[in-house]
């Protein structure tokens, strides 16, 4: 994790690695601090905070958590005394979305002969998502801290002067997508909305919405856009995240007209120029998304899971690529 300033007053750490959970936070050292983001596991949490520390010595006044995914919300706990703020729907997807105590099952049963045995035969994808997990993660410790204060659709902040905009964006990626943008500093705190050099994994929410969230952000044109996962990037981010999506429904529609399964066609869809991004086989996650809404199932139709890291890694070894998540 690395600490790298993005304007005057804005900040950013960033997970370099790039991978499930390896999110990026936002420090926003105005009007007694803002912290975008707290992190997968409380060891992050803790590194988070010891960087933005070098820039803003106490706990901040306010967190924003962008989305319900634990990679955004675990580490809520660590910021007691700080207001926390989110779209209202987060406290209830994270009940769903962010139970700690599942991965850690997983990662414990990994760990084990006998547990680890039957996820290789019956899991293999869950078994290998859990060995990548294993190596940076712990779960362990973890009480989920659900967002009190909770918006509808906007909430301006005044940090001394400095406005800092809460735009709800969802159901894009998530149900409670929330972007930050502050504008006298031309700087976007994006979350998941955008991923950069590396596939999205979509979760609830529609391809229309997403794609109505970045031509959002493309709209106020920020300078500086800190994405969920991946390097800090410009408008030209939010491009290629809409081309991938458009890219990814267009062919799994194809592909759906022809009868094929969402693993079938993950297999068969060529990445273009989007080959190169890491975690390629994220591609089921995102094809599977785009045949429930063909299936016109709702936006917000639970996942498995454990299902989801098998059918990626049966995409990544038929695709002759990296078993990564």
């Amino acid at each position: 994790m690395k600490l790298r300033q993005v304007s005057d007053n804005c900040f950013a750490t960033l997970n370099e690695r790039n991978r499930v959970c390896d999110a990026n936070s936002g420090l926003i050292n105005l009007g007694g601090g803002v912290v975008i983001d707290t992190q997968a596991d409380l060891c992050h949490a803790r590194r988070m905070i010891e960087l933005f520390g070098r820039v803003w010595p106490g706990m901040p006044r306010r967190v924003v958590n962008t989305c319900a995914d634990g990679a955004h919300v675990w580490g809520n706990q660590l910021f007691e005394g700080a207001e926390i703020i989110a779209h209202r729907t987060v406290p209830d997807r994270m009940k769903e979305a962010a139970d700690p105590r599942a991965f850690q099952k997983l990662l414990d049963d990994a760990g084990r002969l006998f547990p680890r045995l039957w996820l290789r035969v019956l899991h293999p994808g869950a078994l290998a998502a859990a060995r990548q997990l294993q190596r940076d993660y712990d779960f362990d410790g973890i009480t989920p801290v659900p967002p009190p204060t909770l918006f509808e659709d906007r909430l301006v902040l005044d940090l001394d002067g400095t406005e800092a905009h809460l735009i709800h964006v969802g159901p894009s990626h998530q149900a409670g997508a929330t972007i930050v943008h502050v504008p006298r500093e031309g700087v976007l705190f994006a979350g998941d909305v955008i991923f950069r050099d590396c596939a999205p994994i979509a979760c609830t929410g529609t391809y229309a919405e997403w794609l109505q969230a970045l031509d959002h952000i493309i709209w106020l044109g920020p300078e500086v856009i800190l994405p969920g996962h991946g390097p800090v990037c410009g408008i030209e981010g939010a491009m290629e995240m809409k081309a991938y999506l458009e890219h990814v429904r267009e062919e799994a529609s194809r592909c759906f007209e022809r009868g094929l399964t969402s693993l079938q066609a993950s297999k068969r869809i060529d990445l273009g120029p989007y080959g190169g991004w890491r975690g390629p086989a994220r591609l089921y996650a995102n094809v599977e998304r785009a045949y429930r809404e063909f299936r016109n199932e709702t936006a917000d139709a639970p996942r498995d899971m454990t299902a989801t890291f098998d059918a990626m890694y049966e995409v990544a070894k038929a695709r002759g690529c990296e078993v990564e998540f």
